[in-house]
């Protein structure tokens, strides 16, 4: 299951930095390490508190989106993958889904604004749901495209997007590797 993964998000990195490339799309636009800290603060502080309005507004939407999560958990314990394993997938989606959605899939669908809402149109689509009762975590996740596609746009640069996607990917994989297993053990 971790090689499967990884290969998906090493394969979207390997696609986005070719295709930014050839295409001669910038990753950083102008360099700014203070505006890039500051954006990557919004971006990862807006995920937890949209997080946390998504759990008060659809309580029971959202406990089913943290039920499936609960399971992608269990099955990653039993997989084995370790907390090491969990950072370098999440470091893999971070960096790879900013490359591919945000820096090519944004400038290739006409740019713009207009880009920074297909570009969330195609994440949430590639981030299905199983269970219908969980039908606030699509919405979660454009939120999010939304929110890294307007990073992108206002900064021109993919590091913010990446560093709080990261982080955010990290936190949340951590969170379910250190569930408590049937029994109450960890």
């Amino acid at each position: 299951m971790f090689r499967f993964f990884m290969l998906i998000q090493l394969g979207l990195m390997l696609v986005g930095s070719v295709w930014m490339e050839l295409a001669g799309y910038a990753a950083v636009k102008s360099p700014d390490p203070l505006r890039d800290s500051l954006v990557f603060l919004l971006l990862f502080w807006g995920l937890m508190g949209l997080e946390r309005v998504f759990s008060l507004l659809f309580p029971r939407s959202f406990q089913a989106a943290e039920a499936l999560h609960g399971q992608l958990g269990t099955l990653m314990r039993t997989q084995g993958i370790s907390h090491h394993q969990a950072l370098l997938l999440a470091l893999a989606s971070g960096v790879g889904e900013e490359l591919f959605f945000r820096g090519v899939l944004q400038n290739a669908l006409w740019g713009g604004w207009l880009g920074v809402f297909l570009q969330a149109v195609v994440f949430t689509a590639l981030h299905p749901v199983p269970d219908r009762k969980a039908w606030s975590y699509p919405l979660f996740v454009f939120l999010g495209g939304l929110g890294f596609g307007a990073a992108y746009l206002l900064t021109g640069s993919l590091i913010p997007g990446m560093l709080a996607h990261y982080l955010h990917n990290a936190r949340g994989f951590y969170q379910l590797l250190d569930q408590p297993k049937a029994g109450g053990q960890i």
